[in-house]
Formats: structure tokens, sequence, C-alpha cells
């Protein structure tokens, strides 16, 4: 039994602690109490004079495991986000619901037969910017490999390239950061219009859904690159927790994507161009986050490695595709296949005529004795 004055110094030198232990990991007590106290207040001080950088690894694991559990589930799933708001998803978003709807007032509606989507005529998608392999490759219009994820068929494609942005391209930027978010965004357009061309050159096409497939291919290449990463703090393990979590969405998001590769004017080479791409760009951007300098390296020689033979070969072999010249006239190649198909986004004489444009009319005559204009481009 300890003696009144042994007590005393003990409730003024400890005060911080609890029948359980100290009420903070980092409490320190003076050397001086140490070697009169009790053996145990000089157990318990000697536990809180432990220096936490001496913790092993597993021990400091389970100390933020321990921490990990006073979050609840809400906040959990948001603590790991670098970022509140996902500013360019979102601002993705709006643009392509303004722009669809601007199409079908300027250039009209297409009938089901046509286009099924609820959207305009195939030349307004030209018009606007849509993947033409003939105006890539032998007019240069490279622009076209990034414009496509502007457009879209139709309602329902927009809708449901809209749905899956706003749910999984809107968290990984939170994730991610914006600016990794742009890169494999930008770079799986790229990609994907890329193979389209190669795989597809006689059709036109349009859609995000190439860079939202790159998206899941990223957090495809993040749960690879970072699965023998083990956290040490709250922020990495709720991240560890959520890529777990996420693999059956990311294989089952891809499955949902692939299945709206035969929406007309929508591609699977697209789809699979931007997998692709996003999977080579994710490897690089996230070899940066890990903690293991060999493993940094590594993957960040499989990722650079990847990307340049993957655009490398996929540029190469574009530029020697075969292209179909009728897709110059977007509108007279599917007056071939479509009755009573209508251009309403051609620039034509009556067009130039009615704006008081003479010097367009009198350029339209010209190309048009000579095998007609480029009507696609306006």
């Amino acid at each position: 039994m300890e003696s009144p004055k042994q007590q005393s110094t003990s409730q003024t030198n400890y005060s911080s602690w609890n029948d359980t232990g100290p009420a903070t990991k980092h409490s320190y007590a003076p050397p001086s109490t140490l070697s009169n106290s009790p053996s145990r207040s000089k157990r318990r001080a000697a536990e809180a004079t432990e220096d936490y950088s001496l913790e092993t690894d597993e021990e400091r694991t389970h100390d933020q495991h321990e921490d990990i559990d006073d979050f609840d589930d809400e906040e959990l799933a948001t603590v790991h986000h670098k970022q509140r708001y996902a500013p360019l998803s979102t601002a993705f978003v709006v643009v392509q619901v303004i722009i669809l709807p601007l199409m079908m007032w300027q250039c009209g509606v297409a009938p089901l037969e046509i286009n099924p989507m609820i959207g305009p005529y195939p030349d307004a998608l030209n018009y606007w910017g849509a993947k033409n392999a003939v105006l890539i490759i032998d007019d240069g219009e490279l622009y076209r490999l990034i414009t496509p994820i502007f457009l879209h068929a139709g309602l329902i494609h927009l809708a449901g390239n809209v749905l899956v942005q706003m749910d999984s391209g809107n968290r990984w930027e939170k994730e991610w950061g914006s600016l990794i978010w742009i890169i494999i965004y930008i770079g799986s357009a790229i990609g994907s219009s890329v193979l389209s061309v190669i795989a597809m050159p006689d059709q036109i096409s349009v859609g995000s859904s190439g860079s939202i497939m790159g998206l899941f291919g990223a957090k495809f290449a993040e749960i690879i690159v970072l699965m023998c990463e083990k956290g040490t703090t709250v922020r990495e393990l709720a991240a560890e927790q959520s890529r777990k979590e996420q693999a059956c969405h990311v294989i089952f998001g891809i499955i949902i994507v692939m299945a709206m590769s035969f929406i007309p004017y929508v591609d699977w080479a697209a789809h699979l161009g931007g997998l692709v791409a996003g999977f080579a760009i994710g490897i690089v951007c996230f070899s940066f986050t890990m903690r293991n300098k060999f493993g940094t390296v590594f993957w960040l020689g499989v990722g650079v490695a990847s990307c340049f033979v993957l655009y490398s070969t996929f540029i190469a072999i574009m530029f020697t595709t075969e292209t179909d010249d009728e897709m110059r006239d977007v509108c007279a190649y599917y007056q071939q296949f479509f009755e009573g198909y209508e251009c309403k986004c051609q620039l034509d004489e009556d067009w130039a005529a009615n704006y008081n444009y003479a010097w367009l009319a009198s350029y339209y005559n010209g190309q048009e004795g000579g095998g007609g204009a480029d009507d696609g481009e306006g």
C-alpha cells in the first residue's frame, strides 16, 4: 500500500491517467518521479515516455486501426479525399449537357430509324467535331481526337455517360486531385480516338465513354500498384479499404460501359483504347504515391514504357490506315443508306445567301465544280 505522501505524489504527477492507462500516448512524466514512485507508477510513466517513433510498423498500424474505428461510414468514405469538390468532372458534364440540345436545335432531331438515341443527324455530329478518320489523317484535323468527348449521339447516350461520370468521375477526382484526373481523362480520350480511327476508319463516333473507361482503367492501375502498400495513417487505411471495396465496382463498371459499345455512332474500339490508355497513364501517376522507393522506380518504369509503346505504336499505325474519301461529305454518305435523309447542318449556297455571306457562297460554288466542299466542316 502506498503511503499518503506517495499517493499525493502519484496524484500530482499522474492526474492525466485513468484506471486503464494514459489519456494521451505522448504524455510525459517528470524524470524525478520515476526513481521515487512505486513499480506500478514507474511502469506507467515508462509507457507514457516511450518514443512513438520506436514503435514497430505493426504496432503503429494497430493503433491506427483503433483510431479508424472512431470514424463512421460516411466520414470514412471521404477522409482519404484530397479535395471536397470535383470541379473539372462537373464542368465537363455541364458542357456536354449544353452541347447536345444546341446541336439538336441547330441541326434538328433525326428520325429514330436513323438515330435511335433521340439525337441529331450524323452529319451534325461531324459538323461539331466527331471523330472522322479521313479528316484526322488526310486533312490534319487532330483536334478531332479530343472533341468527341464533348459530343453524344443522343439523349439516351448522354444520360448513360453523365450518370457514370457524376458518380465515379466525381468521386475519383476528389480522391486523386484535379491534376491527375485531367491528365488521365484527356490522355484516355486521345487513346480512345486513335484506336477508333485504326479499327473503324469508315465510321464517325462520339462520346465521353472512352475517357470514362480511362478513369476505370486508371483506378484498376491504382489498385494494382498500391496493393502491397500497408497503410500507417487513418487516411492511408481509409484509401486502402476504399480500393478493396472499389475493385468489384471497377470491374462492374467496365462491363456496363463496354455493353454500350454497340450504340449507333459509339464504337467498341474507343472504349477499349480509353481503358488501355487510362491503365498505362494510371501506372505512371500512382507510382509517385508509393512510400517504397524501389516500388516507385519499378512501377514508374513500367508505366512510362507502357505509355511510350502504346501511343507511339497506335499513332504510327493510325497514320498508315486507309481512309474512305466518301466520309468527307458525311451527309451525302448517309443519304446512300437512308431515304429522305436531311442535311440541316451543311454550309450550302442558300444558307450563305440568307446570311449575306457572299464570299462563302462563292467559295461553295467554286468547290462544288471540283467535287464538293468540305461540308462537314462549316
